[in-house]
């Protein structure tokens, strides 16, 4: 062999020898990547497999492009050395909470006298947000703030107002003046509502339970407690009501025809016979479930549909304005609709507040059996009896007393000024026995509570009469009637109690859950009051608690001051842990 033919064969060998040295190396990648597929696809679904391809992805975008432009160059000793595997980052798993829906607003703002005096908005009965939070406390979480709607924390209490005299007149009005818990300038006014109360028994029901038997409803917060729930109310009812049970999953059908109240042990058997299954076309239940309270309508009676569903609607009519319309067409039957919401994860919290309101009901949310039984044995009579329906407050305040006012709560309820006489708008209702409360924080002329500037021009001192805080209006129809009547009386200055431990029991109590409340939201307007003035507050108006609903209250309070976040620490020189911003060098 020649010298030059020699040299040729050595040099295709190295050839050989270089290009096969990256096919040795590359398999020293894939046990890597085979093992974390394999460790990934141990969660045996869809998304564990995604989540592979994601990390795989990521570990070839992690290479720097010098890296991947060696894969097929010769390797140095460095190269052969298995570079360090770069730490995966999996997402967070996303809360079941975190999926929950919620109306967003804003806190109601501050109102000049001068130039807006008059306040108007709807009557609410609604409690479902105070035991949905509730449920949250519960949970070791602090609530989202739009799912705290302070007039329902407020309104989930009963209080000792006077009812009225007789039925002439559905409810009797209440107001109550004193300094305000967290601004000692300004001052809260209480203007009340207390429903007639009904005497022996209630008028004939025909009720008809529309019940969610999806998939979503298989928890034991949901179908489970549903039935539960709903087998207390039938243990109240008589040979004179009728019930119906309509079920909806992919389809709705009706598993119970209208069947008199005294037939429990049947009514019964069909409830526990409910399965959770498929998925949710609500819109269709609900039609169905009017057409068997038409079917059934009793006349002078109670006839109203109990929606239970945490609902997750997500076949058929599924649009929230839709579903809206549907609901406010049915409402003309006479027929009216409650909401009463269950479960987690899934919650659609704001669809089962405005069903209710469009459907001349009201809201409950059920998160316990305790809460079954409040709701649909023990207030059993304000759940389903109307004593009122489009209810409207309006306040006119007295430029000359009062500078400014803010309504606490009741942002989704507000009404124009002109809506309060036009009885083709729309209103809350009040049923037997219930009670509403409403808070106004007034800041009263010279008293230095003022938070809006002066204008320039408008020194002009405001004519009135100076014992007269306020003038108070009430618009109510009868539960079937079609115009409304008016009930009117003046707010005096004599009626403020000078200091707020002079105040009654009821209305420091409800100052101190409003308090709650708007802590709850961020505290806009609570200036340095804290957690524990809410407590102490509190503690000292519960009163006569024979339910035990203060009590536990109070111990709400304490779950959400110790779930608030700690302050951040840094470490000093000297080691020590201190608070950022405290001086810490």
């Amino acid at each position: 062999m020649s010298r030059i033919q020699w040299i040729s064969v050595v040099g295709m060998a190295a050839l050989v020898a270089a290009c096969a040295q990256p096919e040795r190396e590359a398999p020293s990648r894939m046990p890597v990547e085979e093992g974390r597929v394999a460790e990934l696809a141990e969660l045996g679904d869809a998304a564990g497999k995604q989540e592979a391809a994601r990390e795989l992805i990521a570990d070839r975008m992690a290479m720097s492009p010098q890296t991947a432009g060696k894969q097929h160059q010769a390797p140095t000793r460095s190269a052969i050395a298995p570079a360090p595997m770069p730490p995966v980052h999996r997402p967070a798993p996303v809360s079941p909470e975190e999926r929950e829906r919620y109306a967003a607003f804003d806190d109601a703002g501050v109102l000049c006298v001068a130039e807006s005096p008059v306040s108007t908005f709807s009557v609410d009965v609604d409690t479902g947000a105070y035991s949905n939070v509730r449920r949250w406390l519960r949970n070791g979480r602090l609530p989202p703030q739009d799912a705290v709607r302070v007039e329902e924390f407020i309104n989930y209490f009963d209080y000792a107002y006077a009812p009225p005299r007789d039925r002439s007149t559905p409810f009797a009005t209440h107001v109550e003046i004193a300094p305000t818990p967290w601004n000692a300038k300004t001052h809260l006014l209480r203007v009340a509502l207390q429903g007639w109360r009904p005497q022996g028994e209630l008028p004939p029901s025909n009720l008809v339970f529309l019940i969610d038997v999806s998939g979503s409803m298989h928890s034991a917060d949901k179908l489970p407690l549903v039935q539960s729930s709903l087998k207390l109310l039938v243990q109240q009812l008589s040979a004179r009501d009728r019930i119906s049970l309509v079920v909806y999953a992919g389809h709705s059908g009706v598993v119970l025809e209208p069947t008199p109240g005294d037939r429990k042990a049947r009514i019964a058997a069909v409830i526990d016979g409910l399965t959770a299954g498929g998925s949710t076309a609500g819109a269709a239940g609900i039609e169905l479930a009017y057409s068997m309270a038409r079917q059934g309508f009793i006349e002078g009676g109670i006839n109203r549909v109990l929606l239970a569903t945490d609902g997750d609607f997500n076949v058929g009519v599924t649009d929230f304005e839709q579903l809206k319309d549907l609901v406010e067409r049915e409402r003309a039957s006479g027929v009216a609709l409650s909401t009463l919401g269950f479960g987690t994860g899934n919650y659609n919290e704001h669809l089962m507040e405005q069903l209710a309101d469009v459907g001349n009901g009201n809201y409950s949310y059920i998160d316990d059996l305790a809460e079954g039984r409040r709701v649909l044995v023990q207030a059993r009579a304000a759940t389903l009896q109307t004593i009122a329906k489009d209810v409207k407050i309006q306040i006119e305040f007295n430029p000359a007393v009062v500078a400014e006012y803010r309504l606490i709560g009741y942002e989704n309820r507000a009404l124009a000024r002109e809506d309060f006489a036009n009885d083709r708008v729309d209103a809350g209702e009040i049923g037997a026995g219930h009670n509403v409360t409403a808070l106004y924080e007034i800041a009263l002329v010279g008293s230095g509570g003022e938070r809006i500037e002066a204008l320039r021009y408008g020194g002009a001192k405001p004519a009135g009469t100076a014992d007269e805080i306020a003038h108070l209006r009430l618009r109510y129809k009868a539960p079937d009637g079609d115009s409304s009547k008016l009930i009117e009386r003046p707010i005096r200055r004599s009626q403020i109690t000078r200091a707020l431990a002079a105040s009654s029991e009821d209305f420091r109590f409800a100052a101190a859950v409003a308090g709650f409340g708007q802590l709850l939201r961020g505290g806009r307007y609570t200036e340095a009051w804290t957690w524990d003035d809410a407590l102490a507050l509190a503690r000292g108006a519960r009163g006569v608690d024979a339910q035990g609903w203060r009590g536990e209250f109070v111990q709400l309070v304490q779950l959400a001051q110790s779930l608030q976040p700690q302050p951040a620490q840094q470490v000093g020189h000297a080691g020590e842990a201190c608070e950022l911003g405290s001086g810490c060098d």
